[in-house]
């Protein structure tokens, strides 16, 4: 069992909103988990911030980000309820870095909505043709392959992705954090990677 800090229960009070009980309980559940403590929350309709994910946020800015040299650079549209909390230095930072992930992290889909199913059919066949290789019993591939699909989408998905600033907070924690802090709903509507020479 993990250890439960009151660091961990401020950043996810300050990510969430949500009362101080309630993220020591959400952190408990979770082992220590920040993802699944905001996913507990969420559930159980104590985060703020969950709340305001569901406002309409038509507002925002396009965050760019240039890697020195020149080859490289990510554009993202980032997007908030109002233009007061796009000019916040904190909202024009929050998208800057999260161009800069782009560039670094290389996602190819925003969410794992996004997703085209045929995409998914053909890498979860890729998986299945890796599973008759091996000696692994059949009626235990769809359980496999589930969980190497959830991997992938963590690999592919820019929400789903490790924070290249930090980590062991995911984009989407990362996002959570900012709805909490800003008090809007912010989401990333979708992004661009340009690399001299790439197609």
């Amino acid at each position: 069992m993990a250890e439960i800090t009151t660091q961990m229960v401020k950043e996810l009070r300050e990510a969430t909103s949500a009362g101080i009980l309630d993220c020591k309980k959400a952190l408990a559940q979770a082992e220590g988990d920040f993802d699944k403590a905001v996913e507990y929350l969420r559930e159980k309709g104590l985060s703020a911030a969950a709340k305001k994910a569901d406002r309409e946020a038509n507002e925002g800015l396009i965050g760019t980000y240039v890697h020195p040299g020149s080859r490289m650079a990510g554009m993202v549209e980032v997007n908030c309820e109002t233009d007061f909390v796009a000019r916040t230095e904190q909202f024009q930072e929050l998208a800057r870095d999260l161009a800069m992930h782009v560039v670094a992290a290389r996602p190819e889909y925003v969410s794992r909505e996004d997703v085209p199913a045929d995409v998914i059919e053909k890498e979860k066949a890729i998986f299945r043709a890796q599973l008759a290789e091996t000696d692994r019993p059949a009626h235990i591939w769809d359980k496999i392959i589930e969980g190497k699909v959830d991997k992938w989408y963590g690999d592919i998905c820019l929400l789903e992705q490790p924070f290249i600033k930090n980590p062991d907070q995911t984009v989407q924690a990362l996002m959570m954090q900012s709805i909490g802090s800003l008090g809007e709903n912010i989401r990333i509507r979708r992004f661009s990677r340009l690399e001299l020479g790439g197609s």
